[in-house]
């Protein structure tokens, strides 16, 4: 088992602190790769580093394109309101060539009581 650390702006912090987001999206770069369902996953508020919560890997989800992980699965579960908020938030950061070269994972997780 190992643990893999994620930073994380405030709100999805504390939309995972508060139930609400229970997928966390990544590219599937080679950092990601390495996770595996029984792992830990320790979420770091970015903006306060000494927040912090502990989860458990419980499924993995790969897809091509971020676009693909959000249509198949409930919006809810990564915590926006629609497919599109959520592509409009994670295109800031990833273009579509990047996606598809590394596809992406939708990082499945309970939080650790």
């Amino acid at each position: 088992m190992t643990i893999h650390n994620l930073q994380l702006a405030t709100v999805p912090f504390e939309a995972i602190i508060g139930g609400q987001k229970t997928i966390e999206s990544r590219l599937y770069d080679e950092k990601r790769q390495a996770i595996q369902i029984g792992d830990e996953l320790l979420f770091v508020n970015r903006e306060d580093l000494e927040r912090t919560v502990g989860a458990k890997v419980i499924g993995l989800l790969r897809y091509a394109t971020f676009h693909d992980l959000f249509s198949h699965n409930q919006p809810e579960k990564f915590g926006g309101p629609s497919v599109e908020w959520l592509e409009n938030q994670i295109n800031e950061f990833y273009s579509n060539d990047t996606q598809k070269e590394n596809g992406v994972l939708g990082i499945e997780f309970e939080l650790l009581s």
